[in-house]
């Protein structure tokens, strides 16, 4: 686990203000979490941490790429990603569940661990459709064997449909009633 010891900031000694800090995720990273979606990476995270006398508040921006098959030619690519989030981390003595965007902590904690929400963040930054303008890339990964395949399905004319007497039925009945 020596790849999540510099997601750990020492918040005990740290001044009320703005902090800056920077992290790289890659793929030492990622196998720090079992199950996890994305295996192979090259991302940025910035952190913009405010220490408030009662709060954190963490601004994270993450971008980069992941290693992802294409979902339109099956091609393993490297996908862009990006996102911004944002959560609040706040002082209880008791206690708390933690909400959408709210952390509780003790009041004495010492060092404040982001691995975890830097790895929700990048698998939040994951985009549902895994594909990019690859045409653009001066040596695009793409499949033209199954971009072949994808453009002679797309000609095919689709076959018309054999009319279901059930629904004819249903529409005289339909008619009737009017």
């Amino acid at each position: 686990m020596k790849a999540l010891i510099p997601f750990r900031i020492p918040v005990s000694g740290l001044q009320d203000g703005h902090h800056q800090y920077d992290f790289t995720v890659d793929k030492d990273f990622l196998a720090a979490f079992p199950d996890t979606p994305v295996e192979e990476g090259n991302l940025r995270v910035h952190l913009d941490f405010y220490k408030r006398p009662a709060m954190f508040v963490l601004e994270f921006t993450v971008e980069g790429t992941v290693r992802a098959a294409c979902d339109r030619c099956l091609e393993t690519i490297d996908l862009p990603v990006s996102g911004e989030h944002r959560i609040l981390v706040k002082f209880s003595e008791e206690e708390r569940a933690e909400e959408a965007e709210v952390i509780y902590v003790s009041p004495t904690l010492e060092e404040f661990n982001v691995a975890p929400y830097v790895y929700e963040f990048v698998v939040l930054s994951l985009p549902i459709v895994k594909v990019y303008e690859c045409e653009e890339d001066e040596h695009a990964p793409c499949n033209e064997d199954v971009l072949s395949y994808l453009e002679e399905s797309e000609n095919v004319e689709p076959e018309a449909e054999a009319p279901n007497p059930i629904w004819d039925e249903l529409k005289k009945k339909l008619n009737q009633h009017k």
